[in-house]
């Protein structure tokens, strides 16, 4: 269960939703998700000793999920990681300004340059495809009062705020950032994350558009869709990931572009837009296949969830049955790292299962 810790990300869904939802599949059944985000449902399906694919348009979100299919070892990961940060060969770029001068400690910043080029050149392997998203998963998150878990100054670890607004946060509390050994966080996360791996399973993520036609397509098509699209108006996944997504060879500034998302200019186009996904994932699925989508809306939308995801199945028209909509509760906030720098009173809407078979 360690693995799927590797790297928090914004807007999950628990692990135990599309485990449940797998429990009456088939060993010889492959699971889809073409919103996979972290690769929950990736993850629970190889809990389940299922192959799976997963789409997502965001690089941040298709690195952490890649790796829940990966088997390797902690001692390799660490090795790995050592003979980066021990080569001779220096790193060709690292940032400068104010953020990076406050957000990490010089010489941090220096190894994390390192490894990052090194993995932006070659990131083929099971051993480095691992290392890449523990990488991700360090790179920002709270300072500790012991050992340090994260190799940046003070941050939320679900995701990075913009720098004018974390430079002002860190100047008016005085925090500067501390010197971390970045091979030793790389050391106790590898050893916490990859002990005890699951039995490998089949399957791939694929970083793109789940609009256009599936790349990949098992043999008798998926039995299973699982999957929680963004909610109407939540279009924000790339800038809130632009760090992470700097360390993958994005820029290090955050760029507003934005592409291969659902279209957010109004309701109809974002049910238009989703009915495209359902069209295209229909082609990919066997007959009898089942989906199971979770799906809510931010506190400041008066759009109902059920409605919206009614309009799009109508709207694709590609032979989805309704079976039943369930009550999934509100999505907690909990304790997020998020709550130390943002106003969190407002309360989340209810969210919605909706369950439906291909005819």
């Amino acid at each position: 269960m360690r693995l799927h810790t590797i790297c928090p990300y914004f807007t999950m869904f628990p692990l135990e939703f599309p485990f449940n939802a797998l429990a009456s599949s088939n060993p010889d059944n492959w699971v889809l998700d073409p919103f996979c985000g972290r690769g929950t449902t990736n993850y629970a399906a190889r809990l389940r000793g299922l192959s799976s694919v997963g789409i997502d348009s965001n690089p941040v979100a298709a690195a952490i999920s890649t790796a829940k299919f990966i088997d390797t070892t902690p001692a390799d990961i660490i090795e790995l990681c050592k003979t980066i940060l021990n080569s001779d060969q220096e790193p060709d770029y690292i940032p400068e300004g104010r953020f990076w001068d406050l957000c990490f400690h010089s010489d941090t910043l220096h190894d994390i340059c390192k490894l990052r080029e090194n993995l932006i050149q070659e990131c083929i392997t099971d051993t480095a495809r691992a290392l890449r998203a523990l990488m991700l998963g360090i790179l920002h998150g709270p300072t500790m009062k012991n050992q340090p878990s994260y190799l940046s100054n003070q941050m939320p670890r679900t995701y990075c705020c913009k720098p004018g607004y974390s430079v002002r946060y860190w100047e008016r509390h005085g925090l500067h950032p501390k010197k971390v050994d970045v091979l030793d966080v790389v050391s106790r996360k590898a050893e916490y994350s990859f002990s005890t791996l699951p039995a490998r399973t089949g399957g791939r993520i694929i970083n793109g558009d789940s609009r256009a036609p599936l790349t990949f397509i098992p043999e008798d098509g998926f039995n299973w869709v699982i999957t929680s699209p963004p909610y109407y108006q939540m279009k924000t996944y790339a800038q809130d990931q632009w760090l992470r997504n700097w360390f993958l060879g994005g820029e290090d500034t955050v760029n507003y572009t934005v592409t291969g998302q659902l279209k957010h200019s109004s309701r109809l186009d974002f049910a238009r837009d989703l009915a495209a996904v359902w069209r295209s994932i229909t082609e990919a699925c066997a007959p009898g296949a089942k989906m199971i989508v979770r799906l809510g809306a931010l506190p400041s939308s008066a759009c109902n969830p059920s409605e919206i995801l009614r309009e799009s199945i109508d709207c694709a028209d590609c032979g989805w049955k309704e079976e039943k909509i369930e009550n999934a509760g509100t999505a907690k906030r909990g304790r997020r790292q998020s709550d130390q720098f943002c106003d969190t009173k407002r309360t989340a809407h209810e969210e919605i299962d909706y369950f439906a078979i291909l005819t």
